[in-house]
């Protein structure tokens, strides 16, 4: 069953709104420069509540060119339980913090899957997924607190839309024929521009491990519409 990741949520009753339309994840974004940010603090009132009612639901920091310490930091105070890359971090980064994240990728329709950047200096085999949770666990200090995130089922790479100067939350399209490439490779959570009218469709040609969905849910930026998150479950279910 695909996965579904509400993101950019900002407050309780938009998070356990997500939950009550079928949301499997729930995405907070610490990238302060977005109308979707919030501070760890905050989430953590959040998250303490839904860490309660719903420990079943995956929580996740959306993160843009912070650091490691930052990240680790931030995951803790906000009770998260992954870490998802969205700028331009590098494959150290992203092995230094272990199974606890997952790198976002933007991909234009010009661009090549294979000359990506991030691709060329971190190679996608078939068997990437349990490679890079097996490296990461490798290399990361397996401390009481690591424990309970190494069963999280989490995507391998996000796919988004290519938008200069923006990182996420664009609403416009992601390139699906890129996106299919690399989900038949890896557990693929797709992005980019993806609304109630034309998630289907994505899943379709794409079939990826996971939709993410932020603007195409939303009544402004930063406020979900409860009856936009439902139709969006729903014609991803059906």
């Amino acid at each position: 069953m695909t996965k579904i990741k509400i993101c950019g949520l900002k407050t309780l009753p938009d998070a356990l709104a997500a939950i009550e339309a079928g949301a499997d994840m729930l995405g907070f974004n610490f990238y302060p420069k977005s109308p979707r940010y919030i501070a760890p603090q905050a989430c953590r009132k959040i998250t303490s509540v839904l860490r309660q009612k719903r420990p079943e639901i995956v929580l996740v920091g959306v993160f843009v060119n912070s650091s490691v310490s930052e990240v680790r930091s931030i995951l803790e105070t906000a009770q998260l339980h992954l870490a998802q890359l969205h700028g331009d971090e590098t494959p150290e980064m992203l092995a230094e913090l272990g199974p606890r994240a997952f790198k976002a990728i933007r991909l234009s329709s010009d661009s090549s899957v294979a000359n990506h950047p991030f691709i060329r200096s971190y190679p996608l085999t078939p068997s990437v997924s349990s490679f890079c949770r097996r490296q990461s666990v490798d290399n990361y200090p397996l401390t009481p607190s690591v424990y309970p995130f190494l069963s999280v089922a989490s995507p391998a790479l996000l796919v988004d839309a290519s938008v200069p100067g923006l990182y996420g939350g664009s609403g416009v399209i992601a390139d699906w024929e890129a996106a299919a490439q690399l989900a038949k490779r890896i557990p693929l959570l797709l992005a980019g521009g993806l609304t109630p009218e034309n998630v289907a469709e994505a899943i379709a040609k794409v079939q990826p491990w996971g939709v993410d969905v932020a603007s195409g849910v939303e009544s402004a930026p930063g406020v979900k519409d409860p009856a936009k998150m439902q139709a969006f479950v729903l014609a991803v279910r059906q």
